[in-house]
């Protein structure tokens, strides 16, 4: 949605902008609020980058045909059978997340589940335990809120968190949002500037937005029972083969780097910092 490019004469209401979305006024009914405005009638909850002196893409506005929350990669470190919570607790500078989950007729979901997982304030992630992962339910309006922290920085990366985020009986979204501001988003090869949050600070803690648009229209199906698949895959190797970032790798596959041999254990396409010593989550020493 670019509204730099679109003529006066051809003003759009739906994707304008400079007016309110359909969205904006949704979520001004749901909790019965007047529509707070930044200067030039602009949405509050749409996304600015003040650091560069003009806005970003606000988050998708909602109406039939616009642009779904686009996924992203789920990373090696995604841990199913995380607890149910909605406040994720430990060291570092409080963080507090919330928006509304909505499909593409503009309507809220309910229901919609919500994983979260993230690096702590040092970028460790916890592999053997579920140290800031958890997951919630939006509630009867779309609305979800975490509390956690500002995660720490890890090799290759920009900060970010993880979700996936899932409507009842439909496909799951998996993605990451991000912090405007940040040096490494410029030289994050994942980043994406359409899933920034709105960051404030707000004491000594930071509050930060975001709405996911999830791809389907009409109403939310009622969740039906799926079978368990147990079959564990045969996995395949590669003996001989150097590690190399932008390679997709197979379980069963075996690298060498740095001198020494490492198996696959998780399928991924590999980056930049997640060289096999860096990622015991996907990476087992042979």
């Amino acid at each position: 949605m670019d509204a730099e490019n679109t003529p006066v004469e051809e003003f759009d209401e739906e994707n304008d902008t400079r007016g309110i979305s359909r969205k904006t006024l949704l979520k001004a009914a749901i909790i019965g609020a007047p529509i707070p405005l930044l200067m030039g009638g602009v949405p509050a909850l749409a996304r600015d980058a003040k650091q560069e002196g003009k806005l970003l893409d606000p988050t998708p506005f909602c109406g039939n045909g616009d642009a779904a929350t686009i996924a992203q990669t789920e990373g090696p470190y995604f841990k199913p059978g995380s607890p149910l919570r909605d406040t994720l607790t430990g060291a570092g500078t409080l963080l507090t997340v919330s928006g509304y989950v909505f499909n593409r007729s503009c309507q809220p979901v309910a229901n919609a589940l919500m994983d979260f997982w993230q690096a702590d304030n040092a970028g460790n992630y916890d592999n053997s335990g579920y140290t800031f992962r958890g997951h919630q339910f939006t509630n009867a309006q779309g609305f979800y809120k975490l509390t956690t922290i500002v995660p720490g920085l890890y090799p290759g990366r920009t900060r970010h968190i993880h979700m996936k985020v899932q409507a009842p009986g439909r496909g799951i979204l998996t993605t990451q949002t991000y912090f405007p501001g940040e040096p490494r988003n410029n030289t994050d090869t994942i980043y994406d500037s359409r899933l920034l949050m709105n960051v404030r600070t707000v004491g000594s803690g930071k509050e930060a937005t975001y709405d996911f648009v999830l791809n389907f229209t009409g109403t939310p199906q009622t969740p039906t029972p799926t079978p368990t698949n147990s079959s564990t895959p045969t996995p395949t190797s590669n003996p001989g083969g150097t590690w190399a970032a932008g390679t997709s790798y197979a379980a069963g596959d075996v690298v060498s780097y740095g001198g020494s041999n490492y198996r696959c254990i998780q399928g991924h396409t590999a980056y930049p910092g997640w060289e096999p010593p860096n990622v015991p989550a996907l990476w087992q020493r042979v």
